[in-house]
């Protein structure tokens, strides 16, 4: 096992007495330890950002320079982070490094982005100016299906806007981000950014500490409501980023073969493992087998190994509890009539492997169907007329994203249109940039990230009215 790996506290490399495992879901033993965040230690990175706020907020000119000098930071150190996020959260290698360089990308896209006052009026009588000014200190909690760039989705708009931050990663998948704490530490100002890890109950200790003005979630719709609890008795604003369960309508003119490769790997990208995958497919009746036979084919050829493997396209599932809830939905299915048409089994070995599976024969109200899978699991429902789709598609809880595909652009645009969720995509899915807002509606989240609005979202709005009378 190597050497505990340390958090960034006020610019320093910071251990502790006591420490967790972390383990390789590829071969499913630990491999590494991590911090167990104490009390006292969390109340000194927090008393860090307070400190570091107070000069932090004042240089907007400061910030964006330091923010590119982390995207730069972060490149430099790509050959060392890459491989670790590999090893502890079990995606190829090619994504991990894909996922170091959306870091990059995120810090770079927001220290380009002004943050200019409104003039409501400017005359002899008044002059009136909105301005946005940072919260404070920001708590950021991160999951582990994209350690690296769900915390870039934080740090970038948080610190670009004046804020200081305290992030927590995974207990599954701390070690990538602390090491990012490092690198990023070389380059940020002592206190703007400090990483913690620990184990339950440190994020409950994070959104319930009086420091933090803002809380910034991104995981389950559980622990996401705990989340909002905590954070209500202080008023801290709240993002919260929550699950998904994205339907994905096939119309009547589309053509399989074009697009079954895309839809694929907007459903299996990263194992399954991505929010806003997808995780059902709508199609046409008459079309239906067709649908079911090329995602079938393709689900039948793909890789299955260690991230490390250069041949492998899909890892792991990153650990057992998210492949007991694979493997459990999957049978629950199939016991009900459902039908693994490829698949449906746990790979035999060590490791969290699952067999890439297309599930046919499955209707709503089957788990697998109204519930975010979160693995490599998709189930293909059949439907009658569009207007039933997009009733079954929107007849959930969640409201993440969706999407709908077909050779009539404008007609697909016009469904697309129908669905209830924060990103509706239109022959394509998981087009996520730095600069277009992402957020759900109903359970699939409050607020938004990226783009202008998620920069907003660190911010609030402060008028200053001068009267010349």
């Amino acid at each position: 096992m190597t050497d505990q790996f340390s958090m960034t506290i006020g610019g320093n490399a910071v251990t502790t007495s006591r420490s967790f495992e972390v383990v390789d879901p590829a071969t499913g033993a630990p491999f590494a330890t991590a911090p167990e965040c104490t009390t006292a230690q969390l109340d000194e990175a927090m008393q860090s950002a307070q400190d570091a706020y107070r000069t932090w907020q004042r240089d907007e000119s400061a910030r964006r320079k330091s923010l590119l000098a982390a995207a730069d930071a972060v490149l430099a150190a790509a050959d060392t982070i890459a491989p670790l996020l590999t090893r502890e959260q079990g995606k190829p290698l090619a994504d991990s490094r894909m996922e170091v360089r959306s870091v990059a990308l995120w810090l770079r896209h927001f220290a380009g982005l002004k943050v200019d006052d409104e003039i409501l009026q400017d005359d002899d009588k008044v002059h009136i100016r909105v301005r946005r000014r940072p919260l404070g200190v920001v708590a950021a909690i991160t999951p582990w299906n994209f350690p690296l760039s769900l915390a870039a989705w934080k740090i970038a708009p948080a610190l670009r806007a004046g804020n200081t931050m305290v992030l927590k990663p995974s207990p599954y998948t701390p070690l990538a981000t602390l090491l990012l704490g490092q690198v990023l530490s070389e380059v940020l100002p002592a206190g703007v950014l400090n990483v913690v890890s620990g184990s339950d109950p440190l994020g409950a200790r994070m959104t319930e500490h009086p420091v933090p003005r803002k809380v910034s979630f991104t995981g389950s719709v559980a622990t996401g409501k705990h989340v909002a609890a905590s954070a209500a008795p202080d008023l801290k604003r709240i993002t919260l980023e929550l699950g998904g369960n994205d339907p994905a309508i096939l119309l009547d003119d589309v053509d399989v073969e074009a697009v079954a490769e895309r839809l694929f790997w907007s459903a299996f990208r990263n194992n399954g493992q991505v929010c806003s995958a997808v995780k059902r497919v709508y199609a046409p009746q008459d079309r239906y087998d067709e649908v079911v036979e090329a995602l079938a084919s393709l689900a039948a050829a793909v890789r299955v190994g260690a991230g490390s493997d250069p041949e492998s396209r899909l890892g792991p599932l990153n650990n057992v509890p998210q492949l007991e809830r694979v493997a459990g939905l999957v049978d629950d299915a199939v016991r009900r009539g459902g039908q693994a048409v490829v698949g449906g089994a746990v790979v035999d070995g060590p490791g969290f492997f699952y067999r890439p599976t297309i599930l046919r024969g499955v209707a709503d109200g089957m788990a697998v169907v109204d519930e975010e899978q979160f693995g490599p699991v998709l189930p293909v429902l059949p439907y009658r007329s569009v207007d039933e789709a997009v009733e079954r598609a929107n007849g959930t809880r969640f409201g993440l994203s969706g999407s709908v595909w077909g050779t009539d652009a404008d007609r697909a645009a016009a469904v697309a249109d129908e669905l209830d969720c924060g990103t509706a995509w239109v022959n394509t899915h998981l087009a996520l940039r730095p600069d277009q807002p992402f957020g759900g509606a109903k359970w699939s989240g409050i607020g938004v990230e990226n783009g202008y609005w998620g920069l907003h979202s660190f911010t609030e709005v402060k008028v200053l009215h001068r009267s010349h009378a």
